[in-house]
């Protein structure tokens, strides 16, 4: 039995999201295994930023469950909760198609911006942090530590005090996952990570994602148009088409599926063998 059918970090079921009369996700129901990295695919439209924006709490389902299972037994149903809350309590963190970082702010301070919610219950309400209580020194001294951890994954320690909005493409998209790292989630949402970059950076972020994965017992789901990084890396794919799941399972699996060709190549199920005959598949 699959991971992800056997011990799921995140259960999604019969998930419907509709903005009046448009469904834009329809019944849709999959799995997140625990430890595993999963892509969710389709083309362009198929709703899968939606799911994201559902998922953590951007977006409040029409219909359906979010059942998030944290590594110690405790579950949580994240259609019901605040987006803070999702992050906060559900340990799930996000990054988004546009780099959001603060770019004004340096490398350093977007890592501890990111850890502002324990800092401020360590201070008792920044009460602590004004009056330098042991409690509120000891917690920011955790936080640099962090911080910094972060900052040698990604090999940008040496330039932590540069303003965030110097950094090259690729290593703003680091940076950013790296932020979203320093919340201790045990779900990432990455939506679209390698949009943009070189093969040299696809190849930093892939070898960081595993790193994530393997050394954190994070679960990653992202959103990706690069099949290379997709194939290269996922355990397990979804595909979506208009909102709808049209294939699940293993990347071989996914790859070779009809009904994936048909969405990708914009034509029905029953005329794939023709198609791939005329274009050399």
């Amino acid at each position: 039995m699959s991971s992800w059918d056997n011990n799921p970090v995140l259960k999604v079921e019969h998930l419907t999201m509709r903005f009046g009369g448009l469904t834009a996700i329809n019944d849709l129901s999959f799995n997140i295994g625990r430890g595993d990295i999963t892509a969710l695919i389709g083309p362009n439209g198929a709703g899968k930023t939606t799911v994201f924006n559902c998922i953590t709490g951007f977006y409040k389902p029409t219909e359906g469950r979010l059942i998030m299972a944290r590594s110690g037994g405790e579950k949580h149903l994240l259609e019901r909760m605040a987006d803070f809350k999702i992050t906060a309590d559900a340990k799930v963190a996000r990054t988004f198609q546009n780099i959001r970082l603060f770019g004004g702010m340096t490398i350093l301070e977007n890592l501890m911006v990111a850890q502002h919610n324990p800092l401020m219950v360590a201070s008792n309400w920044t009460i602590g942090g004004l009056l330098g209580l042991g409690g509120y020194k000891k917690s920011n001294v955790e936080a640099i530590e962090t911080a910094k951890y972060w900052l040698e994954r990604i090999d940008l320690i040496d330039r932590a005090d540069k303003p965030a909005a110097d950094l090259s493409y690729g290593d703003q998209r680091r940076l950013e996952i790296a932020r979203a790292m320093c919340t201790g989630p045990e779900l990432l949402c990455l939506d679209e990570p390698a949009a943009g970059l070189n093969p040299k950076e696809s190849l930093e972020l892939n070898t960081l994602l595993q790193y994530i994965r393997k050394e954190h017992d994070t679960s990653v789901v992202l959103i990706e148009h690069d099949m290379s990084v997709v194939m290269e890396i996922s355990d397990h794919v979804v595909v979506l088409d208009y909102g709808v799941k049209i294939s699940d399972g293993t990347p071989d699996f996914v790859k070779n599926d009809p009904h994936v060709i048909a969405a990708y190549l914009g034509v029905e199920d029953d005329e794939v063998g023709q198609v791939e005959e005329e274009v050399g598949i």
